[in-house]
């Protein structure tokens, strides 16, 4: 029965792992600003602290997002877009506790006497307790677009998830934010 109720608690954590997976983005414009007006950019600064292959994958996700706007890559564009990513450590902390027994729950009666007097552990009991020390990176994403002109800041997008091992799920995870980011740009409700 304890190995069974074991196993639901880390079937649990597990899905859960998989769901905070997904990365959380915020968006907000400038409600003043005329989206409709913007067709040129230009990149003043792409993101820092990447690798080249992951930098050059970020950019290219980017770049295509804005296309699909009908935007174009320009010397002197329309919108000058600033990009940052940091990382930092965080750990969780996991403990799973292997019972105590206490008088009259279950697992025997207080007082030692009647059919389940030698049943389980009567009276009072100690349990074990195991925690582990999970250490992951979060990487977060945050991206800023200013119009050229009045150098004011018109929109800023930001993802932030957990940085998975493997460049191959690090890549899915870049494209699963800027896909995030971009769902509603400029801020429209989704259609």
């Amino acid at each position: 029965m304890r190995r069974s109720r074991y196993v639901l608690v880390m079937l649990a954590a597990l899905l859960l792992a998989g769901c905070a997976s997904s990365p959380i983005v915020k968006t907000h414009a400038d409600p003043s600003a005329n989206f409709t007006a913007y067709h040129t950019y230009t990149w003043v600064q792409k993101p820092n602290d990447m690798a080249p292959l992951q930098q050059q994958r970020l950019v290219a996700a980017i770049d295509a997002k804005l296309q699909q706007q009908g935007w174009t890559q320009s010397a002197n564009g329309q919108v000058s877009l600033v990009a940052n990513v940091a990382t930092r450590e965080k750990q969780t902390l996991d403990t799973f506790y292997n019972g105590p027994t206490y008088a009259g729950w279950g697992w025997g009666n207080p007082w030692g006497m009647g059919p389940m007097a030698n049943w389980g552990n009567p009276g009072w009991g100690m349990g074990n307790a195991t925690t582990t020390v999970d250490t992951y990176t979060v990487g977060t994403l945050v991206l800023d677009m200013f119009d050229a002109k009045t150098k004011q800041a018109i929109w800023r997008g930001t993802a932030s998830g957990n940085v998975p091992d493997s460049p191959q799920k690090q890549d899915a995870a870049i494209q699963a934010g800027v896909d995030k980011m971009f769902s509603t740009f400029p801020d429209k409700p989704a259609a």
